[in-house]
């Protein structure tokens, strides 16, 4: 008993899974008048066909009418035949079981309770064959009427945005009210969303500014949504649009079934930058200790959304003071003071200028636009055009003399010079520093050069220059003020390089409200000449060239011969090797031998070819100096410095003589090198698995570049027939020495490798026929400037054909597959041979043959 009823539970259940089902959306639907609407019906557990048909119908009160069917296009009603053919009305199938009644432009007559059935195509009939959905129409009372905004605003000011929205209310209809903005070159974008509920939505790049309040929507008891967008910026800019939504619920989702859009009309955001404006003015020529009166107009359109911040600078980068946009001042003084007389009106003023105070004034305002919850940011900022403020010293009035009470007769004897400041008038504060000075005529071009020895500043600290810095560190020259107004120089042991004119310059330092010194004036003495009357050692120099540049890349050597007169003992010699570009053109030093033959690269300025220069003391009174590999930019004029040093106190070195060479030109004609290329082979004519061996040979004519300054890249081809086009790269090198193979089928192999600087070989390994044919190699140099070191690509070149041939080995090519024949004949034949010898021993044995009896047939026959 129990094992039925669980049978009949069981096929109940079986019976009730597979029930036919046609569903609808669940209703009551609503949807305006005008708007296109779709029903959608759906059929499950069926059976039958895949492809099931739907008639749809409309039930108003008793009335019940057909509309559409998918199979019975006589099915519709008469009243709505002409919607039907003319597509208003129409059924779409989504699939086999699912379709979609679809209403272009409804009408508020549409309203009904559509019922979507479905034939039976089941073997039993089972559940529901039909569905209904009622579903409301209702007149369009929708009406959107937008205010124009403003078409232009400056920023930082509210842009407002007002939409006028009327409808009649029915119950489960709700509203969404949408303002967006259309920029040029881009798509709409939402600002602000208000319903279809009571919530709001914000587009997604104006969060921000409605959580920092620069974004309200006002609602009017007369259907008005007014939005209102604080401080506006440029990126506000553009066609402003309103849209209107009425949406119902419908299985706990928001359906919308209108909607209607407005454009409101463009804004302009008008930049402050545009109308902000900065100039200075007031008076820019004044005398010590009058008053700076400057004046700062800074104008703009709007004022009122502004916040300016002004600052005074000099020299464009030193601030002197500034004035906030809350109105605190920085940076002022018991002199100096900034202060606002009107609106965009800034004065500066600066008591008993000084000196320092003479410079270019300028004027930097900065507008501010405050943002919601007090937030402030940059808006532009403008400087005005400098004005230079001159301010004409008072300068104290003095006579400088210069004196030599103690004068060298010999060498090695001291000198003295006196720098003596008189008649001082105007005087007040300022301090007094003195710069010494010496000066020689050139005896090559009797041009007068002026070398500074050294200076003393305004706190009487020793500025000593580079090129006597040696000598008065070790004491040999000595540099003090001994009263205030009196300052000496002192040789410790005078040199012939010294003889020449000496001066000093003293000048005025005047103290500043900064705190620190500034020159107020200078006078120089008059020049007084200093010469020995005895000369010590003498010397001339020649330069001569011992091997001649030919070309790029070869060598170039000179010798610089000294001659001493009044040689004596503890004397060193010193060398400068100079180069001119041409004569007249400033002299390079390019290496130096210090009297303890110690090289130095002085101005040569290619780091990568410091291996290549060398200079030597080769004897007593000769140097040698040599430029291995030379360049384009080594010509010019060469000449040596000789000097002459001999040991002072202290055992430094000092000089005491020395002389000029003259000048030999390294010049050579320089042409640019021409590339050749030339193949051979090892061998024309080959058998399969031996190795050829080919060479791709690279000359070189003209002016030869350094190996390192040349490089290449090789590509082999092969063509397999004489004179085609039909080539097949094989193997390729580029100028860095990486090799790149072709994909071969063959069982054959290449390689590429570089034997020489300027020898490239293919090996083919394994040849097989396929590698027949003709070969030739291409070239491309590579040359790099030695000037600049830039690579340079030179035309490509191409060698001649070498034709290979890889011959046929007959009897190599059939012995093996004659002998492999042979043995499997003979093997097939002695095995036919034992198996035909074992059949006949086994199988095919005599038998006796006994003849039939034919007794009994005779008997039948008689009877």
């Amino acid at each position: 008993m129990e094992r039925l009823l669980v049978l009949v539970i069981l096929c109940f259940t079986g019976g009730l899974s597979w029930a036919r089902k046609v569903s609808v959306p669940p209703g009551p639907l609503v949807r305006v008048e005008g708007q296109a609407l779709s029903l959608r019906c759906e059929v499950s557990d069926y059976e039958g066909p895949p492809e099931q048909d739907f008639d749809w119908k409309a039930t108003r009160g008793s009335e019940t009418i057909n509309i559409i069917s998918t199979f019975d296009s006589s099915f519709p009603d008469q009243s709505l035949k002409d919607r039907v053919i003319n597509e208003d009305i129409i059924v779409q199938r989504l699939g086999d079981s699912t379709v979609e009644l679809r209403i272009r432009e409804s009408k508020v007559t549409d309203s009904a309770t559509y019922t979507c059935s479905t034939p039976s195509t089941d073997s039993v009939i089972s559940g529901n064959y039909h569905a209904n959905v009622q579903l409301t129409v209702i007149p369009d009372m929708l009406v959107l009427v937008p205010e124009a905004p403003v078409s232009s605003v400056t920023e930082g000011r509210s842009i407002s945005l007002r939409c006028n929205i009327s409808y009649d209310f029915i119950e489960g209809i709700y509203l969404s009210v949408t303002y967006s903005i259309k920029k040029e070159q881009s798509l709409e974008e939402d600002i602000f969303t208000f319903g279809p509920e009571v919530g709001v939505t914000v587009g997604l790049n104006f969060t921000r500014r409605y959580a920092d309040g620069g974004m309200h929507l006002h609602l009017d008891s007369g259907g008005s949504y007014s939005l209102v967008l604080s401080g506006a910026v440029p990126a506000d800019e553009g066609i402003y649009v309103c849209a209107a939504r009425q949406w119902t619920r419908e299985q706990g989702v928001w359906n919308r079934i209108q909607e209607k859009t407005a454009v409101m009309g463009q804004v302009a955001v008008v930049p402050i930058a545009e109308s902000l404006t900065v100039q200075v003015l007031g008076n820019t020529s004044l005398t010590i200790g009058d008053t700076l009166n400057l004046t700062c107009l800074v104008s703009v359109d709007d004022y009122a959304v502004l916040g300016l911040e002004v600052t005074w600078l000099l020299n464009a980068t030193q601030v002197l003071t500034h004035l906030g946009r809350d109105g605190i001042v920085e940076k002022t003084s018991n002199v100096l003071g900034i202060t606002q007389v009107g609106e965009g009106v800034f004065s500066l003023e600066i008591q008993r200028v000084e000196l320092s105070d003479m410079g270019f004034y300028s004027c930097r305002a900065r507008a501010w636009v405050q943002h919601s919850k007090g937030k402030w940011y940059q808006a532009t900022e403008k400087r005005s055009t400098p004005v230079e403020v001159l301010v004409n010293p008072k300068e104290p009035t003095f006579t400088v003399a210069l004196d030599s009470p103690v004068v060298a007769q010999y060498l090695g004897e001291p000198t003295e010079l006196v720098c003596q400041v008189t008649n001082i008038s105007l005087f007040r504060c300022e301090r007094l520093g003195v710069s010494w000075f010496y000066s020689i005529a050139s005896p090559s071009n009797n041009q007068r050069t002026t070398d500074i020895i050294a200076s003393m500043n305004e706190n009487g600290a020793l500025v000593p220059s580079e090129k006597y810095r040696s000598r008065i560190d070790s004491g040999l020259i000595v540099v003090a003020q001994m009263e205030p107004a009196t300052f000496k120089l002192h040789l410790l042991h005078t040199a012939n390089t010294d003889a020449g004119e000496y001066a000093c310059s003293v000048m005025t330092w005047a103290h500043t409200r900064h705190g620190n010194w500034k020159k107020s004036s200078e006078h120089r003495s008059h020049a007084l000449t200093v010469s020995l009357a005895s000369k010590g050692p003498g010397v001339s120099v020649v330069a001569r060239i011992v091997r001649p540049a030919t070309s790029t890349g070869s060598t170039f050597e000179m010798a610089c011969q000294a001659r001493l007169k009044k040689i004596q003992t503890g004397i060193s010699l010193s060398v400068f090797i100079l180069v001119q570009e041409s004569i007249g053109a400033p002299s390079r030093k390019l290496a130096s031998l210090n009297p303890d033959l110690i090289l130095k690269l002085e101005d040569w300025q290619e780091s990568s070819r410091k291996d290549s220069l060398s200079l030597l003391k080769t004897s007593r009174e000769e140097f040698r100096f040599r430029i291995q590999g030379v360049q384009l930019t080594d010509k010019g004029f060469y000449s040596c410095e000789v000097g002459v040093w001999t040991r002072q106190d202290r055992n430094e070195w000092a000089e005491v003589a020395k002389a000029d060479s003259n000048k030999v030109l390294l010049t050579f004609d320089h042409t640019r090198p021409s590339f050749e290329l030339s193949i051979s082979s090892d061998t024309s004519s080959i058998y399969p698995w031996e190795t050829v061996k080919m060479e791709c040979i690279v000359t070189v004519s003209g002016t030869s570049p350094n190996t390192d300054d040349v490089a290449y890249e090789i590509r082999w081809y092969l063509s397999r027939l004489r004179g085609s086009d039909s080539l097949t790269l094989l193997a390729s090198m580029d100028r860095w020495g990486m090799v790149k193979k072709s994909p071969r089928n063959d069982s054959s192999d290449c390689s590429l490798e570089r034997l020489r600087a300027q020898r490239f070989t293919l090996n083919i390994h394994g040849t097989q026929d396929s590698d027949a044919g003709e070969y030739y190699c291409t070239a491309t140099p590579w040359t790099r400037s030695g000037v600049s070191g830039v690579w340079s690509k030179e035309p490509d070149l191409i060698s001649k054909r070498i034709f290979l041939n890889v011959k046929f080995a007959l009897w190599d090519s059939i012995k093996l597959p004659l002998l492999y024949g042979t043995c499997a004949s003979l093997s097939v034949g002695l095995f036919s041979l034992i198996l035909g010898f074992v059949c006949a021993r086994c199988c095919c044995r005599n038998t006796t043959h006994t003849p039939r009896s034919r007794i009994k047939l005779m008997d039948l026959e008689i009877d």
